[in-house]
């Protein structure tokens, strides 16, 4: 059963005429690149690498909420059942 043809999604690429290369968007150029100059061990090692960068910002940033939470927590006034006593 075909859909509406009101519903229909419009075609969004058309196929290149014989004998002409369709064009290629930045990232997919890129990439063919990428995977010709590295193989897939070095590809997967660079992977692993932006993650572990991705990874350490994560953490950096965690680091930074919590240095600031404890240092509003130490501005904060003490409450009064740990006030000394006079």
């Amino acid at each position: 059963m075909q859909a509406h043809p009101a519903y229909a999604r419009p075609a969004t690429r058309t196929a290149a005429p014989a004998g002409v290369a369709a064009p290629v968007s930045v990232g997919g150029a890129l990439r063919a690149v990428e995977a010709f100059l590295m193989r897939g061990g070095q590809r997967t090692a660079r992977r692993n690498a932006w993650s572990a960068v991705l990874e350490d910002r994560r953490r950096a940033e965690d680091r930074r909420v919590a240095q600031h939470v404890l240092e509003t927590l130490d501005d904060a006034p003490a409450p009064a059942w740990r006030l000394p006593r006079p």
